[in-house]
């Protein structure tokens, strides 16, 4: 059984602007400071794109842990998706959906994941992580909505 949530931002910044800013890995960075995650292999700096792979380090729950990410699907500037190749999960899909409206640019994350626990793990999974992994993803939002431009 997989944990299911979605995160919606609005901002008044450009489409195309969030879209790259989505896909910045120094902007993850940046946004995920307090997990000290750091991009350690596959593309490390600068905008990733369609079948580019990251591989993050990061400590959460007080535990290190490192997740390879491939951008499966992608069209500029609607949408773009990234999967666990290799990781911590079961499974875990990550849609990021970008729409222009009068007011500005609307982000709608779609996140679907399945942890490595079994059948006696599955409140965990929804109660702690998912919560745990929606906080963490509405920072994340937060933080690229702040941001002005690509440093």
């Amino acid at each position: 059984m997989a944990v299911y949530f979605e995160c919606t931002t609005r901002t008044k910044m450009p489409q195309s602007e969030l879209f790259d800013l989505a896909r910045s890995i120094d902007v993850h960075k940046d946004s995920m400071a307090e997990s000290h995650e750091e991009a350690v292999n596959g593309v490390t700096s600068g905008l990733i794109s369609l079948g580019e792979e990251v591989t993050w380090r990061a400590w959460h729950f007080g535990v290190p842990f490192q997740m390879t990410s491939r951008i499966t699907e992608m069209q500029i500037p609607d949408y773009f998706v990234d999967e666990q190749v290799k990781g911590p999960f079961r499974r875990f899909r990550h849609v990021h959906e970008f729409s222009r409206d009068s007011a500005g640019t609307t982000m709608v994350g779609r996140i679907e994941f399945a942890a490595p626990f079994g059948p006696m793990g599955r409140l965990a999974e929804k109660l702690v992580l998912g919560r745990y992994l929606q906080r963490l993803i509405e920072t994340r939002n937060r933080h690229l909505a702040g941001a002005s431009s690509l440093e």
